[in-house]
C-alpha cells in the first residue's frame, strides 16, 4: 500500500514534515524550525543577503534552499555560479550533520562551479574568499561569507 505524498499547490511532491535547523526531517507533529519558503522571486542582492542571514544563524540547509531558488531563476551565464553557491551551502550542511565525506564532495563541486567567476565576480560576491574557505577545514562552526568582510548587504 502506498501512502499519499505531500504535494504543493502545483502538484509537485513536497515533504511537509517539520525539519530541524539542519534540514533533517522530524516526526510529524514535532516542532521544527521555520523553513525558508521555496520559489520566492528575489533579486541577486536579496538572495545573497537572505542566504548570508541564514548562514550566520547556523542554518546552511535553509541558505542552500534560497541559493537553489536563485540558481533556478538565474540567467544562463550565471547558473553555474548559483549552483556552486548552493553546493557550498549544502556542503556546510553535511559538515554540520557529521557527514565529512559528503561535505568534502559537495564543497569541491561547489568550488569548481564558482571558480570560473573569480576574475569578475558578479553581485559583489567574494569568489576568492569562497574558494579560500573551500580549501580550509570543513567545520560547522566555520560558515562562509558570500561577500567580503563587513556586514553582508
Amino acid at each position: 500500500m502506498t501512502s499519499p505524498r505531500d504535494r504543493d499547490t502545483q502538484g509537485r511532491a513536497r515533504n511537509a514534515r517539520p525539519r530541524d535547523a539542519l534540514g533533517r526531517p522530524l516526526p510529524r507533529g514535532a516542532e521544527g524550525v521555520e523553513r525558508a519558503p521555496e520559489g520566492v522571486p528575489r533579486t541577486p542582492d536579496e538572495a545573497v543577503a537572505e542566504a548570508q542571514r541564514l548562514l550566520d544563524a547556523g542554518r546552511p540547509f535553509h541558505a542552500h534552499e534560497v541559493l537553489e531558488d536563485a540558481w533556478k531563476a538565474a540567467p544562463e551565464d550565471e547558473r553555474q555560479l548559483w549552483r556552486g553557491l548552493a553546493q557550498l551551502a549544502v556542503g556546510l550542511t553535511h559538515a554540520a550533520r557529521g557527514n565529512a565525506r559528503g561535505a568534502a564532495t559537495l564543497v569541491e563541486r561547489g568550488a569548481g562551479n564558482v571558480a570560473p567567476y573569480a576574475q569578475a565576480p558578479p553581485h559583489g560576491l567574494d569568489v576568492g574568499g569562497l574558494l579560500a574557505w573551500a580549501r580550509g577545514p570543513l567545520r560547522a562552526d566555520r560558515p562562509f561569507r558570500l561577500r567580503g568582510p563587513g556586514p553582508a548587504s
